[in-house]
């Protein structure tokens, strides 16, 4: 397309055609306010927050879809536009829940950013409002309407990451909502639980299932021996709850706030990521040499199993058995560890600090469950870590590093870390079973065919005699080709990795807040997440699974061998065909 000249805000500029007045103003330092608009996502101009007056035309303009013209002229902040933003968030705050200082978001809400920058300061209208739905009843995440400000942002990832479409409008006018159809509860749709949803929205409408006071009580519960552990892509957001740049680690940092807080024990799931490689490696193995089920899919992200035990249940002998790796060493901690420790694994009470939402209900499946004790007993989000911390008065910024404690579990490989990045479980992986199939210490490590935020990535790999085919897919409308290949018999592949967020684990839907801002401004911060652990995994003296001292130590005193019987009894698991609605 050719460019085109246009005048904004008395300031003359050049802008190709079929771009709209929002990126043009945005690409040339004008900021024009917005609040349903996120790039990549909606562009709807539902909201009318980013009014614009354009000469010539009668009516104002949704910078955010209005497209440009030769020879036009748009003031951003004219009387007329100013006004009527200022009447249109008025408006919105009209049927809004006003208890903004127990709302989850808190001074991060976007809605009230855009109160403060538009003066707006009283109830300018009052009556009656939309009929709210407060649904708490699925394991991970809340859905709270009187806090919706209808922009659509939910609605477009549940369908562009999942395509899934959970959420949708329903109603008409003043009656309307979002949510499942029918309004039904969360728990009683095929909802995934990824919380990509709450990633996205501006407000609190949606927020996850807190169980922050849970873990306080057993802290201060002298009968319990609390252990908790944290999962590898916490490290790379953590920074970010107290103001630090998109993509800082603080692995160090973290590790002397948990120790604060007053954890027995203070963990690393980077072990359970090595022990799940000894496990998964071995699995694909075997199923590779013995004709097993092929493709192997793996089974680290929770969000991908609830997927797939409801959309596509015959598919479910692909998948890995293995537990994912906070499962695995909370079963590790409640069995070995209580053992050489002399405690009786009723009295430990397990936390994993998770990037994910979905992760909340993995904790409560049966499967998870031995002798009527869970692996796990809570789980914590990255941005709840960040309230505890905050919450206990620790000067986080201030912190100088601490190391995992060292006694049984604090071992940790590169592969391990590597794990919350899109492709690290299959880099992880390729490390180790490449590694015993040709009965080589291979220095060639680094796969960068599968890292990265692109959509489908593939890679051949001869090993040895054998040539074996990969694919790694985040999120579900990127894995759903390859699984219906699967169906039809046609896939080409012996090993693929899946994970339910776009960009993995660093992406998680518990992960902190990325406002739209940022997003919009075109920087990669999954990139600059994914950036901390590639970083952390090229520091460590081991970068393969299987050189794990302490992982070597624990076959040796306790599992016997990769897939034994005991690691099948502790490590693995089953899976259940869902219904897609209840």
């Amino acid at each position: 397309m050719g460019k085109i000249k246009l005048t904004i805000n008395n300031r003359q500029v050049e802008a190709y055609e079929g771009k709209t007045i929002l990126e043009v103003a945005r690409e040339n330092g004008i900021h024009i306010p917005t609040l349903c608009y996120l790039k990549d996502y909606t562009g709807t101009g539902a909201c009318r927050v980013c009014q614009v007056e354009v000469e010539g035309v009668r009516n104002l303009c949704a910078a955010c879809v209005y497209p440009v013209r030769e020879g036009m002229v748009v003031k951003t902040n004219s009387m007329r536009a100013l006004d009527a933003r200022r009447r249109v968030v008025e408006l919105i705050v009209s049927n809004h829940s006003k208890d903004c200082l127990s709302c989850i978001r808190n001074t991060n809400c976007e809605l009230q950013r855009l109160c403060q920058e538009l003066g707006v300061r009283e109830d300018a209208f009052q009556g009656a409002k939309t009929t709210p739905t407060f649904d708490e009843v699925s394991p991970g995440v809340v859905r709270n309407t009187a806090k919706c400000i209808l922009c659509g942002r939910c609605v477009a990832a549940c369908k562009k990451h999942q395509g899934l479409g959970i959420l949708g409008f329903m109603e008409r006018g003043f009656k309307t909502k979002v949510g499942p159809v029918f309004d039904r509860s969360l728990n009683d749709v095929n909802c995934m639980q990824c919380g990509q949803c709450i990633n996205v929205c501006p407000v609190g409408a949606l927020q996850e299932k807190e169980e922050i006071h849970n873990v306080i009580e057993a802290l201060n519960n002298p009968a319990k021996h609390v252990v908790v552990q944290t999962a590898p892509a916490v490290r790379a957001s953590l920074g970010e709850e107290f103001g630090m740049p998109i993509g800082t680690r603080v692995t160090g940092k973290m590790v002397a706030a948990l120790k604060l807080l007053g954890f027995d024990k203070v963990y690393d799931t980077n072990f359970g990521a090595d022990l799940t490689i000894m496990e998964e490696g071995y699995e694909f193995i075997n199923r590779l040499q013995n004709g097993g089920v092929l493709p192997m899919i793996t089974s680290c992200s929770p969000g991908w199993i609830n997927y797939c035990e409801k959309e596509y249940p015959d598919l479910l002998d692909h998948l890995s058995s293995c537990k994912s790796p906070h499962m695995m060493l909370g079963a590790m901690i409640k069995s070995y560890y209580a053992k050489q420790h002399q405690l009786d694994p009723k009295n430990i009470y397990v936390v994993s600090i998770m990037p994910c939402v979905a992760k909340k209900g993995e904790k409560e499946r049966s499967q998870m469950m031995k002798d009527e004790m869970k692996d796990v007993d809570a789980v914590l989000t990255t941005r709840e870590l960040g309230k505890l911390i905050k919450m206990f008065g620790v000067n986080f910024i201030d912190l100088k590093d601490e190391e995992f404690d060292q006694d049984m579990f604090g071992e940790y490989t590169g592969a391990g870390v590597i794990f919350g990045a899109s492709g690290g479980v299959m880099e992880a992986a390729l490390r180790t079973v490449v590694d015993v199939l040709t009965n080589q210490d291979l220095d060639n490590i680094e796969y960068h065919s599968v890292r990265g935020q692109r959509g489908l990535k593939e890679a051949s790999l001869q090993v040895g005699d054998l040539k074996v085919n990969v694919a790694v897919a985040h999120s579900m409308t990127i894995a759903k080709p390859l699984l219906e290949e699967i169906k039809a018999g046609t896939s080409k592949y012996h090993f693929i990795e899946i994970m339910g967020c776009p960009g993995g684990c660093i992406n998680g839907g518990g992960q902190s807040y990325v406002n739209a801002l940022i997003r919009n401004s075109g920087f990669d911060f999954k990139g600059a997440r994914a950036k901390a652990l590639y970083d952390e995994d090229r520091a460590m003296p081991a970068r393969k699974s299987h050189k794990n001292t302490q992982i070597q130590k624990l076959y040796d005193e306790f599992l016997e061998h990769p897939n034994s019987h005991i690691a099948h009894e502790l490590l693995h698991t089953t899976y259940d065909k869902q219904k897609k609605f209840k």
